[in-house]
């Protein structure tokens, strides 16, 4: 029983440090922390699948019952102006989320639709035909077969 309350103890110190460090960061952008806000961050952070705008709102709907698609967006949106997360144009018309700050590359399978991270240098990227211009963004998308699906196809 005296395991069972540490571990229990243990679980709501740890889940109130990640709520403060949540609030913190929020804070420190200028965005005040709700509850609805501080769960959105956290799943975009803990969940490195690029989610989406309905990922997002299917996944925390059901812990939070008067959460809305347009809350999650108008957040998300909030979240990128104040240059927390990044969005990430997959196709035409599907947007990702993205919480890594690093500069990487997306792979997207063309068969199970997953998307991975990768790194890359880019001080390497050589541009051709754009002397005197001046670069903001850079964004890298490859688009292919990853391994496991290539394997289970062989």
């Amino acid at each position: 029983m005296l395991y069972i309350c540490n571990v229990f103890n243990f679980v709501i110190i740890t889940t109130m440090k990640i709520i403060q460090n949540i609030s913190t960061e929020l804070i420190n952008a200028g965005i005040k922390p709700s509850y609805q806000r501080i769960k959105i961050f956290e799943y975009v952070f803990n969940n490195n699948i690029h989610p989406t705008v309905d990922n997002i709102y299917k996944k925390l709907s059901k812990e939070i019952p008067t959460l809305s698609k347009t809350t999650v967006y108008n957040t998300l949106k909030l979240f990128e102006e104040q240059k927390l997360i990044k969005s990430v144009a997959i196709d035409e018309n599907e947007i990702r989320y993205d919480a890594r700050k690093e500069i990487h590359g997306h792979f997207k399978c063309e068969s199970c639709g997953e998307i991975f991270d990768f790194n890359y240098n880019y001080d390497d990227l050589k541009f051709f035909g754009l002397d005197d211009f001046v670069l903001n963004q850079t964004d890298v998308m490859i688009k292919g077969i990853c391994k496991k699906c290539r394997i289970k196809n062989s």
